[in-house]
């Protein structure tokens, strides 16, 4: 079996074929013109295959020079993305945790200190995102998700249930002078900031009320940071989850609206690769993020 040619001259003769010519390949690599000929002629020798056609012109890719093209194009790409993998992938000391922006930032951040006291050794790192990450990339350890479930190839433990309420900052008022909103009929009359998932539907229901109007609705985001965000500077009032507004309210930065509330369809999840047995880090977490979601259950946020 013949070696496998020097990377570099697989480098310059993918990108003669794909950029049509040596000077062009040899701006993008920044190195000499002759440089780039001499490794299209190193990998022709090695190989034993012309590659290209010499012409007037330049060169012109033969038939086996143009196939092969194609799959060193692919194969430099796959070492592309495995070298960023490995790059990326975390290291023992460190635990990286996936999930979504809004959750992190008022459920996990608020008890990750207890996370470090326990087990000081580990250096956490948050990678937040609305898209869901793809756990096959090995890029964090554990990912905490809101669905269904039932994800392929992903292994997955239910962690709880949530719920949603209204919530209004204290300074919240219709008008100068008014009043915070009392009564089901007075919410659906105050500005609203909602997100695409917000239940107003099944809200309304158990509140035996119409449905706001769609005007009602003055500002929409896709986060529910922004949301939270507006509802804190007295902007409007939201339907939003338990499990993110139940710091503010301890703290009366937000206060709740009647005590309607319905459950939200989507639980959080505790993720990991499929094939994956927990590692020492991985399970650490779990025993503390369990332990977490006991104590935040029994005492009602």
């Amino acid at each position: 079996m013949k070696p496998i040619p020097p990377l570099t001259a697989l480098r310059c003769f993918e990108a003669v074929a794909r950029l049509g010519g040596v000077t062009q390949a040899a701006r993008e690599l920044h190195v000499t013109h002759s440089a780039v000929s001499q490794q299209i002629k190193v990998l022709e020798d090695s190989m034993g295959v012309a590659l290209f056609v010499r012409q007037a012109r330049g060169l012109r890719l033969t038939e086996e020079g143009r196939l092969y093209a194609l799959d060193i194009r692919l194969a430099l790409r796959d070492i592309t993305r495995a070298t960023r993998r490995a790059q990326a992938r975390p290291h023992e000391s460190e635990l990286i945790i996936a999930t979504v922006p809004s959750f992190a930032q008022h459920w996990l951040v608020p008890r990750l200190a207890s996370f470090r006291e326990t087990h000081p050794y580990y250096r956490v790192r948050l990678l937040t995102s609305l898209q869901v990450e793809d756990l096959r990339q090995g890029v964090s350890d554990i990912g905490i998700r809101m669905g269904q479930g039932h994800w392929p190839d992903v292994a997955q433990q239910k962690l709880f249930d949530d719920e949603v309420l209204v919530v209004a900052a204290p300074h919240f008022a219709l008008a100068p002078g008014g009043r915070l909103p009392v009564t089901a009929e007075d919410v659906i009359a105050c500005p609203l900031i909602s997100s695409p998932n917000t239940p107003w539907a099944e809200w309304c229901q158990a509140a035996q009320v119409a449905e706001p109007a769609a005007e009602a609705v003055v500002l929409s985001a896709n986060d529910s940071n922004i949301v939270l965000g507006a509802v804190l500077l007295g902007q409007g009032i939201a339907l939003e989850r338990r499990s993110l507004v139940a710091h503010a309210l301890a703290r009366g930065d937000l206060v709740q609206i009647t005590d309607i509330r319905v459950p939200y369809r989507y639980p959080y999840w505790l993720v990991w690769q499929q094939r994956e047995i927990l590692n020492a880090k991985q399970a650490h977490f779990a025993q503390w993020i369990e332990a977490q979601v006991d104590v935040y259950l029994r005492s009602g946020g």
